[in-house]
């Protein structure tokens, strides 16, 4: 280095060395303009203040939650200010604020921050007024669409104009609409979400500009959306079977090779493969990521993968169970997957107790294309009431549908139903019958319902016989509706309704298992499981050939830090008659609480019934239908 390089270097290395000691010695002035008096760092803190803001239309919450002079006015004592760091903090609130009314779309706002110290006890009282001025709406827009999607609408491809109208239309930031960065930012993703869900995962915004002209209140907005190749549906690869055969995978994926991508067929079809019943876990997935498609190229065909794992081929289940009612319980239930090596599942359950005992056993086959599944039931079931004793064997064989927003139930039944009671001949009854269900689900969740319906309707129709009453036809009708309702201040609102109806000669022998009672946890709580009903002479249960019950409840969060843990008020009411001249409702009424958890809502509840005399406890699991 020549001697004049290093004289040159020594005086900047000095410079910085002087510039340097000076920032390390610099005082903070006192801000006056704040109204704070300044004090040393190491003095008395500031216990607490005061702080108002007041503001139009919700902005005193978002600045009252985000300005750091806001969060420090209950702060713990090891970390309260000291008045010249709450000097500061109020100097810089209204720049502060500033920004953030801009994220909403006020980018011309007043800001006045008015400060007093009270002198009886030295508390600082901070005052921000905030005028936000009008709102920025939007003035241009822009929404161009480049790639396959585009090249397919222009060649008159109705899919691909239909989505292409779709994203256009339906952008919320229109002209003449407010503007907010949080809304900027959630349209340009659901932008993005919609054109991935629908055959294009590749899409990406090659351009996004929203130009702010602060003295007008406008802003023009402008993007563009490259779509990339449409992916069309590919070979199915599956992985993870052992013992169930792959054709019971193929046939129910919904989709044939080379029709478009849409993320809701996939999801469609792995949720079809949880309701087989047959798997652990599901996933269906394609991987756009891995596809490197040449230049030019409008369309791409990706390969579906489905990774299973396999439900143990059997499975054992032991219970042990006490009720207040009937007593102790034990149950055990055995599941086989592939019973034989047939492509079937079976199902059976032993459940026996003191004043009841069951034996269940189903049999159905793997899905259909369709989601149809054949089946066959047999159910034995024994109910000791007081002395009545009631032996009720059924046989079913049908067919089941299951979809995501209906159900349907078709089968031919066989009843056969024996009666004991003392100083009584035995009754012997029977009847066979065709019968179909269908439910009906419209709603925001399945498992949590907060909106929609739920809807239930069975018809049947048979002919009866017993051996102490007259024969014949009948007909039996019984529906189930559920409305659920979100209102203001996070409260829910559900109805339920139930009313069923036979439709027979009065002196027609009716097996009793086909009549109709009520109460219990979900229908009229505060009495047993289908204590409700008409009953003989000496007090032995009848069942009834009209029902009605309903129930109306209010439900709210009992902690912001806990909002699936609500409690509950409710009234129920309801009955079983010979006739709806006779239907006199028992009700009730109690208070409950409520955990929405990932497998349905957990309900306890206590109720009192106006017929019962004391207070029951229930606790049930509750999925919607």
């Amino acid at each position: 280095m020549t001697g004049r390089g290093s004289r040159l270097a020594a005086g900047l290395l000095l410079a910085l060395l002087l510039g340097g000691c000076s920032v390390l010695t610099r005082q903070p002035a006192p801000d006056a303009a704040a109204g704070v008096p300044a004090a040393v760092e190491q003095g008395p803190r500031v216990a607490a203040y005061e702080l108002r803001i007041s503001a139009p239309g919700g902005l005193d919450d978002l600045l009252m939650q985000h300005l750091d002079l806001a969060r420090f006015r209950e702060a713990p004592a090891d970390q309260r200010l000291s008045p010249s760091e709450l000097a500061r903090l109020a100097a810089s609130a209204p720049e502060q604020a500033r920004a953030l009314l801009e994220t909403e779309g006020y980018f011309n706002p007043q800001i006045e921050l008015q400060r007093q110290r009270r002198e009886s006890d030295g508390l600082y009282q901070l005052a921000l007024q905030v005028d936000p001025g009008p709102r920025t709406l939007v003035s241009r827009l822009n929404l161009r669409v480049d790639g396959a999607l585009q090249a397919a609408a222009q060649r008159g491809e109705r899919r691909a104009q239909r989505l292409l109208d779709g994203l256009q239309n339906d952008w919320p930031l229109q002209p003449q609409t407010g503007f907010s960065q949080p809304q900027w930012s959630a349209a340009k993703n659901a932008l993005l979400t919609r054109a991935r869900s629908q055959g294009y995962p590749l899409a990406r915004l090659s351009d996004s500009q929203a130009r702010v002209l602060a003295a007008d209140n406008q802003v023009e907005l402008e993007l563009v959306l490259d779509s990339g190749p449409l992916f069309l549906l590919g070979e199915l690869q599956i992985e993870g079977l052992k013992n169930q055969p792959e054709l019971s995978v193929r046939r129910i994926a919904g989709y044939d090779e080379g029709d478009p991508y849409r993320e809701k067929t996939l999801l469609d079809f792995q949720e079809r493969l949880i309701n087989t019943q047959l798997f652990d876990s599901v996933a269906v997935e394609i991987q756009p990521e891995a596809v490197s498609a040449a230049a030019g190229q409008e369309t791409v065909q990706v390969p579906v993968r489905v990774q299973l794992r396999e439900a143990a081929r059997q499975q054992v289940t032991l219970s042990l169970g006490y009720h207040s009612a009937n007593g102790p319980s034990i149950g055990v239930e055995h599941i086989h997957r592939r019973p034989l090596g047939l492509n079937l599942r079976a199902r059976t359950k032993l459940n026996l107790g003191r004043d009841k005992s069951v034996i269940d056993t189903e049999i159905s086959s793997h899905p259909r294309p369709d989601m149809q599944r054949s089946l066959a039931a047999l159910y034995l079931e024994r109910i000791k009431a007081d002395q009545q004793v009631n032996t009720n064997l059924r046989t079913r064989l049908g067919y089941a549908r299951e979809t995501e927003r209906q159900d349907r139930l078709d089968y031919l039944e066989l009843l056969h139903a024996w009666e004991r009671a003392p100083g009584l001949p035995q009754t012997r009854a029977s009847a066979i019958s065709l019968n179909e269900q269908r439910i009906w689900r419209r709603l925001d969740s399945k498992l949590l319902p907060t909106r929609g319906y739920s809807a239930s309707v069975l018809l049947g129709a048979g002919w009866a016989d017993s051996n102490t009453e007259s024969r014949g036809p009948f007909g039996r009708l019984r529906v189930l509706g559920t409305w659920y309702r979100p209102l203001p201040s996070r409260w829910l609102f559900t109805a339920r309704t139930e009313f069923g109806q036979i439709f027979a000669r009065e002196d027609l022998g009716l097996p009793e298992a086909l009549r109709f009672r009520t109460g219990g946890d979900d229908t009229v709580r505060g009495y047993g499981f289908e204590d409700l009903g008409p009953t003989d002479a000496k007090g032995n249960r009848t069942g009834g050939r009209v029902l009605w019950n309903g129930s109306v409840e209010l439900a709210h969060p009992l902690t912001a830090r806990v909002p699936g843990l609500l409690g509950a008020v409710f009234i129920d009411a309801g009955q079983a008659a010979p006739r709806w001249s006779d239907l006199k409702p028992a009700w009730s009424y109690g208070l409950g609480l409520r955990y929405r958890s990932p497998v349905g809502v957990l309900r306890m509840d206590i109720a009192k019934g106006n017929q019962a005399d004391r207070p029951r406890l229930h606790f049930s699991v509750a999925i919607a239908l």
